[in-house]
């Protein structure tokens, strides 16, 4: 599976450090930026895959495991860099869990919230898959 993570630049001064990307390397307009905080370790968010959106997600602090599932191969990823972002494109089914106790997970997306857009049962996320190749 071709895991997709982006490297934001950093800047170093006064004692800290600060990310930054003018979007030029983002591979779509961003139209909404949420993010989540106080999750607890045991719980697991996402359980879900869209039909058009495209994602990348930031752990701004602390940590947090990513899995991703393309129908085929499923692959655990580590998000523990704020310089870092991970690529979850339309069609892929995403989990996340194991949130570190100061976790903070920015999301950048593509388009507006529509209830539509996600595919909420991993069976039908097969069919899916299965259908479009």
């Amino acid at each position: 599976m071709d895991v997709k993570k982006y490297k934001f630049p950093t800047l170093k001064f006064g004692g800290g450090g600060v990310n930054l990307d003018e979007l030029k390397d983002i591979p779509f307009p961003i139209k909404r930026v949420y993010y989540m905080y106080d999750t607890k370790s045991n719980v697991t968010r996402g359980k879900h895959a869209h039909k058009s959106l495209e994602q990348i997600l930031i752990c701004v602090c602390g940590s947090v495991k990513i899995t991703i599932d393309n129908g085929y191969e499923k692959e655990v990823v580590l998000l523990d860099n704020p310089a870092e972002g991970l690529y979850i494109g339309k069609n892929m089914w995403h989990d996340m869990f194991d949130f570190s106790a100061d976790a903070t997970l920015l999301v950048l997306a593509s388009d507006l919230y529509d209830e539509n857009d996600y595919i909420r049962d991993y069976d039908e996320f097969l069919e899916r898959i299965n259908f479009i190749e």
